[in-house]
């Protein structure tokens, strides 16, 4: 409920790895655009997303990284966000 509502809101949403799974349970990734670690780019696709193979995608409010590597450019892109 607290991350729908979030959403709602527009407020960011920012998940990294594994994080995307929240998003596909919240039933929040279709048709957006986004990435997250390789082995859950079937469940984006599968939930109606786009899943790509970038360091970090920001779609609307919401952000995601693949990996602990891409932490660097993820936190750029939250701090961005955030900043307003």
């Amino acid at each position: 409920k607290l991350v729908k509502a979030l959403s709602a809101a527009g407020k960011p949403l920012a998940v990294i790895c594994h994080g995307g799974w929240l998003l596909v349970s919240c039933d929040l990734v279709k048709g957006k655009r986004m990435t997250s670690f390789k082995t859950l780019q079937d469940d984006i696709r599968n939930a109606g997303g786009n899943w790509v193979d970038e360091q970090v995608v920001v779609d609307g409010n919401l952000i995601s990284s693949r990996q602990p590597d891409d932490i660097p450019a993820f936190n750029e892109a939250l701090i961005k966000a955030l900043a307003g």
